[in-house]
């Protein structure tokens, strides 16, 4: 009995022992899982604190050049012919003779259409007729006055009578001269049946069709002269100062492969009262595939400077100012960019960066955008 209760007693003791062993090892354990934990949070808080440094390659740094470049100001507007005409009916009538429709050629003085000239040709028939009742008044009004005049020669009737026929004469003279006059108007009105067009060049609308009734000024045509064309374009005043009567002008034409050489032709001398901009028109010469109201946009030379570029694509503007980012010991520095001369090396556009010595090295557009101060360094050139 005594034995029994010892072994059990002692079992009891062993197990005391290893719960405790547990516990501690357990302990042990998640104080060990706590220091790592600790160790991991310090380690990743010094390498936050220590800034990234970012390699380059060749491709991500361009080099400022002193280059000659163009001096231009950016122009955008739609193609317009030189010379247009609306033809429209002069009288009131029924149209008929039209035989002409969009994209025929037409040349001055051709005939396009004719309005029905019955009523017009009765009416310079009937100014006919009143001219020459008003001319027959006439002669007989003459007659007279010279009869009456004889007569006051030889004392036979009084000088009254005189003046009585030298009045009628005057009266029927005016009479006629008014009826000649009428016959004018009518033989105008029975010209203006007939539609000419007033230029060469080609039909661009037909707005009526055969038998329709049109009143005067209906427009039944429009004529475009495809040999000559002008762009109209808005720019800023501050930019107008710049621009002169007889510079040239490269233009991009929608639908055109080549670009198209032009000239500033005429310069607006009012500013417009809602946009506060200057319209500058520039002629154009004629190209295969031209038409009127195409929309063209490019540039106008206005003059050359030699000074440090960059291409055009490094220039970043995602900030309210544009700017480029530069290389300096190490670390990237943001420069802002002021407006300045732009130009072109072979096919790529470059701009001027002002206050970059040539040899100055900027960050690519292929680089992407870097914090300032961000630290970079150069890869290693391949042996």
């Amino acid at each position: 009995m005594n034995a029994a209760r010892s072994r059990s007693t002692w079992i009891q003791w062993l197990l005391l022992a290893a719960l405790v062993i547990a516990i501690a090892l357990g302990v042990v354990r998640a104080l060990d899982k706590r220091k790592t934990t600790a160790d991991n949070a310090r380690a990743a808080a010094e390498a936050l604190k220590t800034a990234p440094v970012y390699t380059l390659s060749e491709q991500d740094v361009v080099t400022v050049q002193a280059l000659e470049l163009t001096q231009t100001v950016a122009i955008s507007g739609s193609v317009q012919a030189l010379q247009t005409a609306a033809i429209k009916a002069r009288t009131a009538g029924e149209i008929q003779g039209l035989n002409k429709r969009e994209g025929d050629s037409v040349k001055a003085g051709e005939v396009v259409a004719r309005i029905d000239s019955t009523e017009a040709q009765a009416r310079v028939r009937q100014a006919e007729r009143q001219a020459a009742s008003a001319q027959s008044q006439t002669a007989i009004a003459r007659r007279t006055f010279e009869n009456n005049q004889a007569l006051v020669k030889q004392g036979f009737i009084s000088a009254t009578a005189l003046e009585t026929a030298t009045a009628n004469l005057a009266g029927a003279e005016a009479t006629h001269q008014a009826a000649l006059a009428a016959l004018d108007i009518a033989k105008k009105a029975l010209a203006d049946t007939t539609l000419r067009s007033p230029l060469t060049g080609q039909i661009s609308a037909r707005l009526v069709q055969n038998g329709e009734r049109v009143g005067v000024d209906t427009r039944v045509f429009d004529v475009v002269d495809l040999s000559a064309f002008e762009m109209e374009a808005a720019i800023t005043p501050a930019d107008a100062v710049a621009v002169k009567v007889g510079q040239a002008a490269q233009l991009r034409v929608e639908g055109l492969g080549q670009p198209v050489q032009a000239t500033v032709s005429r310069i607006n001398p009012s500013v417009q009262a809602g946009s506060r901009s200057v319209l500058v028109y520039l002629r154009m010469p004629p190209a295969d595939g031209m038409r009127q109201g195409l929309f063209a946009q490019g540039q106008i030379a206005t003059g050359t400077v030699t000074a440090p570029a960059v291409p055009q694509s490094a220039v970043r503007n995602d900030k309210p100012q544009p700017y480029v980012q530069v290389l300096r010991e190490g670390k990237i520095a943001h420069l802002t960019v002021e407006g300045g001369a732009t130009g072109l090396r072979g096919t790529e556009p470059m701009r001027e960066v002002k206050g970059l010595s040539a040899g100055t090295q900027v960050l690519s557009a292929q680089a992407g955008a870097l914090r300032e101060g961000t630290a970079v360094r150069a890869a290693a050139s391949p042996n």
